[in-house]
C-alpha cells in the first residue's frame, strides 16, 4: 500500500516560527469535545471568513517549528473536521508531529515551502516523488522523505490501527486468526 497523494488548497499560511497551534481555536476553547463548536472557533483569530472559505482537500503551510508548545488535539482535530488533509511545514515541533502522525494526519517536511507557494494556490504532494508541485504555478520542490515507519502509520490510518496490523501480522494468532 502507499500513500495516496493529497491535492488541494493552500487554505492558510502560518508565517509565525514557534507557532502554537493552539492558537487556531484558541486556548479558551482547548476543553471543548464539541466537534461543532471548536469548528465555530476555529481561525476566527486569523481569517474570520475561513470557515466559508475552506474545502474539503485544502492544506495548511506553516514556518519553522510548527506545532512548538503543548501538542494538544482539539486544534487540529477541528481543521481535520474542516476537510483540511495535512500540514507541509519548514519544520516541525517532535512533540506536536508525533502526535499528529500517530492519528494519520499527514506532516509533510519542506523546507523553503514559505517561499514556494501562496495562499490559495492549488497544489499537489507526491509521496512517490517526495514533490510538492504548485499547480497555479507550473513549480515543483523536493520534500523530505517520511521515515518508513511514519510512512507506514499514515498508511494504516493512525498508530493504533498500524499497531493491530503489525500484531496480527507478526503472530501465530494474526497468522492463522481464522482458524479455530
Amino acid at each position: 500500500m502507499t500513500l495516496k497523494n493529497l491535492r488541494g488548497r493552500v487554505a492558510f499560511m502560518f508565517e509565525e516560527i514557534d507557532f502554537d497551534v493552539d492558537q487556531i481555536v484558541g486556548v479558551t476553547n482547548m476543553k471543548t469535545t464539541d466537534i461543532v463548536e471548536l469548528t465555530k472557533a476555529a481561525m476566527q483569530s486569523y481569517d474570520k471568513d475561513f470557515l466559508n472559505q475552506v474545502k474539503p482537500g485544502d492544506l495548511l503551510v506553516g514556518n519553522h517549528n510548527f506545532g512548538y508548545g503543548h501538542p494538544h488535539y482539539p486544534p487540529m482535530k477541528a481543521m481535520r473536521h474542516l476537510g483540511i488533509t495535512g500540514v507541509i511545514a519548514e519544520s516541525f515541533s517532535p512533540g506536536y508531529w508525533r502526535g499528529e502522525i500517530s492519528m494519520g494526519f499527514p506532516q509533510i517536511p519542506c523546507p523553503g515551502i514559505l517561499q514556494f507557494v501562496s495562499r490559495w494556490d492549488e497544489i499537489e504532494v507526491d509521496w512517490a516523488s517526495s514533490r510538492i508541485r504548485n499547480l497555479s504555478q507550473g513549480t515543483e520542490t523536493n520534500f523530505e522523505p517520511l521515515p518508513h515507519a511514519d510512512s507506514a502509520m499514515l498508511e494504516a490510518g493512525g498508530l493504533e490501527n498500524y499497531l493491530k496490523t503489525r500484531f496480527l501480522n507478526s503472530t501465530a494468532i494474526g497468522k492463522n486468526h481464522d482458524k479455530s
